[in-house]
């Protein structure tokens, strides 16, 4: 063999090694580039997509406000029998609600602190536990005190359960939560009507205490399911537990047969969960000053539906134009006299109709909120509540009463809906749960206000009680066109 030959053989032997190097380098570079991709909790959340976990959530989480609304609405049903069994005035009946929303006042605020320094599950599970367990000593109250005190400690549970909202919305993608989180009105209203038709049913058998037992079943219930719902992945990731927030999502998108974004999640801790400060920084104060006013609104003019209804039918103070001999008896509390006025079928039958109210109009809510957004929706709902507020006044048929009602209830139940998703929405996780906590709070003011006004201004004058409602209908729809942020079609936040 020459020289050049072996030339050649040479170079040949070296070009072949250097390809051998160069190749596990390329493989070594597209490793790194799949390791370098990194994804957030939000492009997770939209990549999975909505499936079988979001259904499987929707159900559980929506039963929460099954047991939510049977433990308000019960007040409403229960007022006659208390009223005559502890010969109450009409300021007495009327403090049994109030210091049930006191209890939820106070509670809410704390148990949104809660939720976003040590976990969104932990608060509504505890919350569950704690409202059944009260609900269920209230049925053996011994006396007045008793009960009112009692009835206190479920608000304060309630409170924590509806934190069951925030732990909802993080997990659905965002052009599925306008039409998703209208529809948990499906599951109030039949917590609602399942309260009326247990008191149609129970009451007049067994008595107040019996419907008050047999309520508490559904709570029982939804504990054991509770262990399908995980925490929240946007809350792992804030508290700097990516590992957890991981395993959460690889389960979200195996239930739903889909994949996780390719790479890394990447998110940094947040220091500040849970604090105040957030709310009040220049980027959410006027939101939040807003946001706290519509929710007083929003549980003042809803619970002053609710028991102007039930104080109207008990004492027969509609303006009806074809009342029966039952229902011409008007019934007005005077020198501190008592009476027992015990619901009648026909009564029970008008609040079932109203409750169906709370979704027959679901869908324009919908449409609402996909065409004009949050803000707008408010405005329109607010104003609307308002004329329907003082058209309860009309002198009318029976059915004519209970079409108002029905529409009443319709506009208010939206209203309530709206401004629990624009929360959700507009703040960011580290403060999500404190801000839905604050929310609460201040709506249960209003809840604690509308009783005075619903059931003993009432008895003095019809018109007297409506107006207030009406007029903060209207100053409420004012103010929300000064909010400052739409979100519609808006990712969630992370941090502020």
């Amino acid at each position: 063999m020459d020289d050049g030959m072996k030339t050649q053989l040479v170079s040949a032997i070296h070009l072949q090694e250097v390809e051998l190097q160069e190749k596990p380098e390329d493989k070594q570079q597209c490793t790194n580039h799949n390791h370098n991709q990194t994804y957030t909790v939000e492009e997770a959340v939209e990549t999975i997509g909505f499936g079988r976990f979001h259904i499987l959530l929707f159900v559980i989480m929506g039963s929460s406000n099954i047991v939510e609304a049977m433990e308000i609405m019960l007040l409403a049903v229960v007022s006659p029998e208390i009223r005559c069994e502890w010969r109450l005035e009409n300021w007495q009946v009327a403090l049994v609600s109030t210091m049930v929303f006191l209890g939820f006042m106070l509670c809410g605020a704390v148990s949104g602190y809660v939720a976003d320094r040590y976990g969104r599950w932990k608060v509504v599970f505890g919350g569950f536990v704690w409202s059944a367990y009260f609900s269920l000593l209230t049925s053996f109250a011994p006396s007045y005190g008793w009960f009112i005190f009692l009835r206190s400690m479920v608000g304060c549970g309630v409170a924590g359960v509806s934190q069951g909202f925030v732990l909802k919305t993080e997990f659905i993608p965002a052009k599925h939560r306008a039409y998703l989180l209208p529809l948990a009105t499906i599951f109030w209203m039949m917590g609602s009507m399942l309260i009326i038709i247990l008191g149609m049913l129970v009451v007049p058998v067994l008595g107040w205490r019996w419907m008050i037992r047999i309520s508490v079943t559904p709570s029982v219930l939804l504990i054991f399911l509770f262990k399908f719902i995980p925490e929240s992945a946007r809350y792992h990731v804030s508290a700097g537990n990516i590992q957890a927030a991981v395993k959460t999502l690889q389960r979200i998108a195996k239930m739903n047969r889909a994949a996780l974004p390719p790479g890394q999640l990447v998110e940094p801790a947040e220091k500040e969960r849970g604090n105040w400060r957030i709310l009040l920084s220049s980027s959410f104060r006027r939101t939040s000053l807003l946001l706290w006013y519509s929710w007083f609104v929003a549980s003042f003019a809803y619970y002053g539906s609710v028991l102007s209804s039930s104080e109207l039918l008990e004492k027969n103070l509609l303006c009806v134009t074809d009342a029966d001999q039952e229902h011409q008896v008007k019934h007005r509390q005077e020198d501190g006299l008592c009476y027992c006025i015990p619901f009648g079928l026909r009564d029970y039958q008008t609040l079932l109709i109203s409750c169906l109210g709370e979704v027959a109009l679901v869908p324009v809510n919908i449409c609402l909120l996909n065409v004009f957004g949050r803000k707008i929706s408010l405005m329109i709902l607010q104003l609307l509540a308002a004329i329907l507020f003082m058209m309860v006044n009309i002198c009318t048929t029976m059915f004519g009463f209970t079409v108002l009602l029905f529409l009443l209830r319709s506009l208010v139940s939206m209203n309530f809906n709206v401004v629990y998703i624009y929360t959700a929405e507009v703040y960011p996780t580290v403060a999500r749960s404190l801000g839905m906590g604050f929310c609460t709070s201040f709506s249960r003011i209003g809840g604690m206000i509308a009783p005075f006004i619903a059931q003993v201004l009432m008895s003095q004058s019809v018109i007297l009680a409506l107006t207030p409602f009406a007029v903060a209908c209207v100053v409420c729809a004012l103010g929300n066109f000064l909010l400052p942020i739409e979100t519609k079609g808006r990712a969630l936040l992370q941090n502020s």
